[in-house]
């Protein structure tokens, strides 16, 4: 499936290596202000070739809005976004296009379509998460009309730990590390890895604050499992912690419940969801990134025809994708938040009569 989501709908289309990339947002909202400048300041967050930390691959990804906009507001019709491919080198993927390159869909893709598209990876490159973002970015305008705010950043990389959270310095940061003081270290390894023609892998915290009470759609469209699932459909990422996440099966009930005040939440152990349905704390997500399967080292693998070979990539690629791939945590926390938003509108009478009465 190319769409996601049931009230704020982002569908994508285009490859790594093809003209363009894209989307179409269907359910936006008539008279919502379209800041053009946002959506491609979020571009330029994630686009690629900014440091050495990322690919060499320069790209300007520069959005061009083709619908569903008038006079700078959204027209109620489904926006369409396109983003052309400038900058690609589909030469470097000659040597490997009959064979399949390990820790890649490759091997999947080609045995559920039948079809190798071996130009970085077609339609399954991380490439395609810059349709996400601009999605991302149609979403985050509505739900800052709305004053939900979206961060996130680097808590993780090779296992260095941010001992402190600053999501103003991981603005600053080109890793979008959180902790100022584990940065250098987090950078390191990073580079160490990339001369060794090695990757590493990392986590993004991502926190939206200022989430009304009520998002989210029990039983079997919660909050908590939706945001796992847009997590775990972005490239590489392969578990997904909401709240304490997996600390907390360490925990005793009594440490893990979240007690309540009159002024409210004493704790936010459970990442701002209860019962599937935001509680008004903070949503709390953090996505674990693998390390980028594109490494520079000989690698055992086997060709279409399932002869053992030597896989030898070129190429220029992500020593750690979770870099990026923090920017694209928000797109996809900030699609869900839109969704939800607007699936939660109609779910008492006051609501409509405020409305049509």
């Amino acid at each position: 499936m190319n769409s996601f989501g049931r009230r704020f709908i982002l569908t994508t289309f285009g490859e790594s290596h093809g003209k363009a990339l894209g989307c179409i947002v269907d359910g936006v909202p008539a008279g919502l202000a379209i800041d053009e400048a946002f959506i491609q300041a979020e571009l330029d967050r994630r686009k690629p070739g900014k440091s050495k930390l990322e690919t060499a691959r320069k790209e300007e990804d520069k959005v061009e809005i083709l619908s569903g906009t008038f006079e700078g507001v959204s027209t109620g019709t489904p926006i369409m976004m396109v983003i052309y491919n400038g900058n690609q080198k589909s030469r470097d993927y000659d040597n490997i296009k009959d064979l399949f390159r390990p820790g890649h869909a490759d091997f999947t893709y080609y045995h559920k379509y039948g079809i190798r598209d071996y130009r970085g990876g077609g339609r399954s490159s991380a490439r395609e998460t810059a349709a996400r973002v601009a999605g991302g970015a149609i979403a985050k305008l509505m739900l800052r009309s709305m004053g939900v705010e979206i961060l996130s950043g680097l808590c993780e990389v090779d296992g260095i730990v941010a001992e402190q959270i600053d999501f103003a310095h991981a603005k600053r940061s080109k890793l979008y590390a959180l902790d100022p003081n584990q940065e250098s270290a987090q950078e390191e390894a990073i580079l160490n890895a990339k001369h060794n023609h090695d990757s590493v892998g990392g986590v993004v915290l991502t926190v939206a604050r200022g989430v009304p009470v009520g998002l989210g759609e029990p039983l079997y469209y919660k909050l908590d499992a939706i945001l796992a699932d847009a997590m775990m459909g972005i490239n590489a990422a392969k578990a997904v912690e909401i709240g304490d996440g997996v600390a907390s099966t360490h925990l005793k009930g009594s440490q893990n419940n979240d007690s309540i005040t009159p002024e409210g939440f004493r704790s936010n152990h459970a990442g701002g969801v209860l019962g599937g349905i935001s509680n008004g704390e903070d949503i709390v997500v953090k996505t674990h990134f693998k390390p980028t399967p594109s490494i520079f080292q000989p690698q055992a693998t086997v060709t279409t025809a399932n002869e053992a070979v030597t896989c030898e990539l070129k190429g220029r690629h992500d020593p750690c994708v979770a870099i990026r791939g923090s920017v694209v945590c928000e797109a996809m926390m900030a699609l869900v938040l839109a969704d939800m938003s607007l699936l939660n509108l109609g779910r008492r009478m006051e609501h409509l009569h405020s409305i049509y009465v």
